[in-house]
C-alpha cells in the first residue's frame, strides 16, 4: 500500500463525506454549502492527478493502482452525479441523461476491463481520452456546483445555468467518445476464447 493507492483508497473514502454535504439537510446556507462541497470534491479530484504523478515519477505503479484508480473515478463522478439529481431541480431533466449515459458507460468500460484481465491478462490502465473525460466530468460538477454563486450577478449564469448546460454537453461528448475508443479497442477480447 503505497502512497499512491493510499491516496486512491482516499479518494473512495470521501465519497461518502461529499454525497453528506450535497444530500443531506444541513443547516448552513446553501451558497457556503455548494463552496464547502465544491471544496471537498476539489480535494479528491486533486488526489487523482497527485496519485499518478506520483506513483509515475517514483515507479510506485502497480495493478492495484491501474485497476482502482480508474475505479475510484467513477465512484467520484457517479456518486457526485446522483447527488446533483437528488439536489438540483433546474437541471434534472437535462442532468438525468447526462447520468445515464455517464454510468452506462462506466459499466461498460469497466467490465470490458474485467473480460480483458480475466481472458488476456490484461490490466488496462486508463487511456489518454479517458483521463480527458475525466476531467471534463470533474468541471461540469464544479460548474453545476459554483455557477449559481460565482456568477449570482449575471442572469444568463447566475439564474438559467448556462454554463452548466454547456459543461454538460461536453461532458457527454468526452463520455461517448471515450467510450466508443475503449470499444474499439477492446473489442476483440469480448469474443475471444481464452
Amino acid at each position: 500500500m503505497n502512497l499512491p493507492n493510499k491516496l486512491t483508497v482516499f479518494r473512495l473514502l470521501t465519497v461518502p463525506v461529499f454525497l453528506i454535504l450535497l444530500c443531506v439537510p444541513l443547516p448552513i446556507p446553501d451558497m457556503w454549502l455548494r463552496i464547502i462541497t465544491a471544496a471537498v470534491f476539489t480535494i479528491t479530484s486533486l488526489t487523482d492527478m497527485l496519485d499518478g504523478k506520483i506513483a509515475r515519477k517514483y515507479n510506485l505503479i502497480t495493478d492495484f493502482g491501474k485497476f482502482m484508480d480508474p475505479l475510484a473515478d467513477k465512484f467520484m463522478v457517479i456518486s457526485a452525479m446522483l447527488g446533483i439529481l437528488v439536489r438540483f431541480d433546474y437541471i434534472r431533466y437535462v442532468f438525468v441523461w447526462a447520468a445515464a449515459i455517464v454510468i452506462f458507460r462506466e459499466f461498460a468500460v469497466t467490465s470490458m476491463r474485467m473480460v480483458a484481465a480475466n481472458k488476456a491478462g490484461l490490466v488496462i490502465a486508463a487511456a489518454w481520452l479517458g483521463k480527458v473525460k475525466t476531467v471534463t466530468q470533474i468541471v461540469c460538477i464544479l460548474t453545476v456546483l459554483l455557477e449559481p454563486v460565482v456568477f449570482f450577478w449575471f442572469a444568463p449564469f447566475g439564474e438559467w445555468h448556462i454554463l452548466s448546460y454547456v459543461t454538460t454537453g461536453a461532458m457527454i461528448v468526452m463520455t461517448l467518445w471515450s467510450g466508443i475508443d475503449y470499444l474499439k479497442q477492446y473489442w476483440q477480447y469480448i469474443g475471444a476464447t481464452k
